[in-house]
């Protein structure tokens, strides 16, 4: 298995002979725009001028043709703008392949797509979806440590040729996601953790004691730490999070660059 980080939840996996691409942001640097011009009013931040920030902050490592090079399947786990490119005009997701397999977490976020002219869209579920001889299995998430800030998944992926592999999503450290893990027990865990705030929200995705959680519930398995230096109501650098996590003593962990590949 060999994960590639691309730039904020944006990661490639080769996987049993198949390169699947998980939370597509494509996005030139700073396109998205700040999060007061995308939707004033509406999600804010305590530190006004992290809103008026443009996104993505950080620029693609390569190019679109590249990153799309050769992939055999997509995972959206949710349909947030710094998951999926967005068009002002409502178009999502229009530089991917239209004709590929693209799983995602409900009917809801599947009729979206297909509306979007997508061809091959699957819905994943708690009871596992094949692929190519790989069980694909949706996992819990919680989006928000005040509200869910929408709903989010997680998923999991199985071969008996490859370690389990088991990508968080856009989550919380909570008990459905604690007994996940135990039930799938991975060997190679992703996880979104840049602490990203929005007022009403709360904390949106993991923070170094989030982390340090799921180490203590599997110290064998190597955590991978993605969704970093990308957004702008992140609250922990990637910098800041190496530091906190060798603070709490733990060492099973990797924060790739963007571009960075490691094999398992």
């Amino acid at each position: 298995m060999l994960v590639q980080q691309i730039r904020n939840a944006t990661v490639k996996i080769s996987y049993q002979n198949k390169s699947i691409l998980i939370d597509p942001w494509l996005a030139p640097q700073y396109a998205l725009g700040s999060i007061a011009q995308m939707v004033p009013n509406v999600f804010k931040l305590q530190d006004k001028m992290k809103a008026n920030i443009p996104m993505p902050i950080a620029p693609l490592p390569m190019s679109v043709e590249e990153i799309l090079r050769d992939v055999d399947a997509i995972i959206i786990t949710h349909i947030h703008p710094d998951h999926v490119d967005m068009m002002p005009n409502g178009h999502i997701g229009d530089c991917l392949p239209h004709d590929l397999p693209v799983f995602v977490q409900n009917d809801e976020d599947a009729s979206i797509l297909r509306q979007n002219n997508f061809k091959d869209v699957r819905v994943l579920s708690a009871q596992g979806t094949d692929f190519e001889g790989i069980a694909i299995t949706k996992t819990p998430c919680r989006h928000g440590t005040i509200e869910t800030c929408g709903q989010a998944s997680g998923f999991c992926l199985e071969s008996y040729q490859e370690p389990k592999f088991m990508a968080c999503g856009d989550t919380i450290w909570y008990s459905e996601l604690q007994e996940a893990l135990r039930k799938h027990n991975p060997e190679v865990v992703l996880l979104n953790a840049c602490a990203a705030e929005l007022e009403g929200f709360g904390r949106l995705i993991m923070n170094d004691e989030d982390v340090a959680c799921v180490a203590a519930t599997l110290p064998e398995a190597h955590l991978i730490i993605s969704h970093m230096d990308t957004v702008a109501h992140a609250s922990i650098s990637r910098y800041e999070m190496r530091g906190l996590l060798t603070k709490r003593q733990i060492a099973n962990f990797i924060i790739p660059e963007d571009g960075e590949s490691f094999s398992f």
